[in-house]
Protein backbone atom coordinates (compact mmCIF):
# COMPACT_ATOMS: atom_id res chain seq x y z
CA UNK A 1 0.00 0.00 0.00
CA UNK A 2 1.09 3.42 -0.30
CA UNK A 3 2.18 5.89 1.86
CA UNK A 4 -0.68 8.78 1.08
CA UNK A 5 -2.61 10.34 3.51
CA UNK A 6 -6.03 8.50 4.03
CA UNK A 7 -8.82 10.79 3.23
CA UNK A 8 -11.43 8.24 3.46
CA UNK A 9 -13.63 6.72 6.21
CA UNK A 10 -14.50 2.98 6.24
CA UNK A 11 -16.99 1.62 8.73
CA UNK A 12 -18.35 -1.63 10.18
CA UNK A 13 -19.50 -3.31 12.86
CA UNK A 14 -18.19 -7.12 14.14
CA UNK A 15 -19.33 -9.34 16.69
CA UNK A 16 -17.41 -9.28 19.94
CA UNK A 17 -16.06 -12.70 19.43
CA UNK A 18 -14.70 -11.25 15.70
CA UNK A 19 -13.62 -8.25 17.67
CA UNK A 20 -11.44 -10.54 19.90
CA UNK A 21 -9.69 -12.11 17.31
CA UNK A 22 -9.27 -9.37 14.89
CA UNK A 23 -7.22 -7.33 18.33
CA UNK A 24 -5.36 -10.53 19.35
CA UNK A 25 -4.03 -11.05 15.69
CA UNK A 26 -3.01 -6.99 15.37
CA UNK A 27 -1.40 -7.06 18.83
CA UNK A 28 0.65 -10.32 17.26
CA UNK A 29 1.05 -8.13 14.51
CA UNK A 30 2.48 -5.37 16.07
CA UNK A 31 -0.17 -3.13 14.44
CA UNK A 32 -2.97 -0.83 15.49
CA UNK A 33 -6.15 -2.26 14.87
CA UNK A 34 -7.07 -0.02 11.94
CA UNK A 35 -3.71 -0.78 10.16
CA UNK A 36 -4.24 -4.56 10.40
CA UNK A 37 -7.63 -4.62 9.30
CA UNK A 38 -6.83 -2.32 6.35
CA UNK A 39 -3.83 -4.46 5.27
CA UNK A 40 -5.39 -7.53 5.24
CA UNK A 41 -8.65 -5.89 3.81
CA UNK A 42 -6.41 -4.63 1.30
CA UNK A 43 -4.92 -8.08 0.09
CA UNK A 44 -7.44 -9.81 -0.08
CA UNK A 45 -9.64 -7.38 -2.29
CA UNK A 46 -5.72 -7.28 -4.14
CA UNK A 47 -6.22 -11.12 -4.91
CA UNK A 48 -9.67 -11.28 -5.29
CA UNK A 49 -8.96 -8.80 -8.56
CA UNK A 50 -6.35 -10.65 -9.58
CA UNK A 51 -7.88 -13.63 -9.89
CA UNK A 52 -10.52 -13.10 -11.94
CA UNK A 53 -10.21 -16.09 -14.64
CA UNK A 54 -14.13 -16.50 -16.11
CA UNK A 55 -14.75 -14.76 -18.41
CA UNK A 56 -17.53 -15.63 -21.47
CA UNK A 57 -17.03 -15.34 -25.04
CA UNK A 58 -19.15 -16.58 -28.26
CA UNK A 59 -18.23 -19.62 -30.03
CA UNK A 60 -16.76 -17.26 -32.90
CA UNK A 61 -15.37 -14.77 -30.22
CA UNK A 62 -13.46 -18.27 -28.71
CA UNK A 63 -12.23 -19.52 -32.09
CA UNK A 64 -10.56 -16.18 -33.46
CA UNK A 65 -8.37 -16.31 -29.85
CA UNK A 66 -7.65 -20.06 -30.52
CA UNK A 67 -6.52 -18.74 -33.73
CA UNK A 68 -4.43 -15.67 -33.08
CA UNK A 69 -2.98 -17.96 -29.79
CA UNK A 70 -2.04 -20.94 -32.91
CA UNK A 71 -0.10 -18.15 -34.94
CA UNK A 72 3.81 -17.97 -35.14
CA UNK A 73 5.10 -15.55 -32.09
CA UNK A 74 5.96 -12.44 -33.54
CA UNK A 75 8.50 -9.49 -31.62
CA UNK A 76 6.69 -7.24 -29.63
CA UNK A 77 8.27 -4.07 -28.29
CA UNK A 78 5.39 -2.77 -26.64
CA UNK A 79 4.67 -6.01 -24.36
CA UNK A 80 8.29 -6.52 -24.02
CA UNK A 81 8.60 -3.01 -22.41
CA UNK A 82 5.63 -4.01 -20.54
CA UNK A 83 6.66 -7.08 -18.81
CA UNK A 84 10.09 -5.30 -18.17
CA UNK A 85 8.32 -3.21 -15.28
CA UNK A 86 7.49 -3.97 -11.92
CA UNK A 87 3.94 -4.38 -10.83
CA UNK A 88 2.32 -1.86 -9.67
CA UNK A 89 1.51 -3.71 -6.36
CA UNK A 90 5.09 -4.52 -5.77
CA UNK A 91 6.75 -1.22 -5.38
Amino acid sequence: MTTAARSSRLGLRATPQQETVLRRAAEVSNKSMTEFILDSAYQAAERTLLDQRLFLATSSQSQALLSMLDRPEQDNPGLKDLFSRSAPWDT
